[in-house]
């Protein structure tokens, strides 16, 4: 089964996946596609008010926070890390449970990370914002690095994701059935 929809412009297909006996997601995934990519960075740079540097989480929001900093010539860019690495000095972290990761996982961030976001203006970035955890634990990081959240900002928002008035979003993506029917 698949959901067909139209996202900044461009038609793609979705597999729909099962998370429980009763309900499937569309799987969203960004990798490898750079038309899509690109597009849905410029329509999000389109809606994101004044910032100095932007975040996403390690690693589907990857693609698309590189390529929305190197469309406004941004000097860089802050990925929470899935683990500490050696590199990394005076880390911080943040616990996390993702509605498609099993487990609980940590965001690490370093400390020169921290000085890039300190009393700056940050944008959360995200590929899909679901149930809103990962993006609470980018809050958190943001908030103990001591910079300012002024927006939050995903390609797509499924759920109860999609009634928050704090994300800006390009589309929504709904749930469906065990056999594929739209919930929502």
């Amino acid at each position: 089964m698949e959901y067909k929809m139209k996202i900044a412009g461009l038609e793609r297909s979705l597999p729909l996946c099962p998370i429980s006996d009763e309900l499937n997601i569309a799987a969203f995934v960004i990798f490898g596609d750079v038309e899509l990519t690109e597009a849905c960075a410029r329509e999000l740079l389109k809606r994101a008010p004044e910032h100095d540097i932007l975040i996403t989480a390690e690693s589907k929001g990857i693609p698309l926070v590189y390529e929305m900093a190197r469309q406004e010539h941004a000097p860089s860019y802050i990925i929470a890390r899935k683990a500490a690495k050696l590199y990394m000095r005076d880390i911080f972290s943040v616990h996390v449970k993702s509605i498609t990761t099993a487990g609980v996982q940590t965001l690490f961030l370093d400390g020169s990370d921290k000085a890039k976001m300190q009393g700056k203006r940050v944008i959360i970035v995200d590929d899909v914002i679901s149930t809103g955890a990962s993006l609470s634990a980018l809050e958190q990081l943001v908030e103990q690095a001591g910079g300012n959240i002024v927006a939050r900002m995903s390609i797509l928002a499924e759920g109860e994701a999609c009634d928050r008035g704090d994300i800006t979003y390009l589309e929504r993506l709904p749930l469906f059935d065990k056999d594929g029917k739209v919930l929502d």
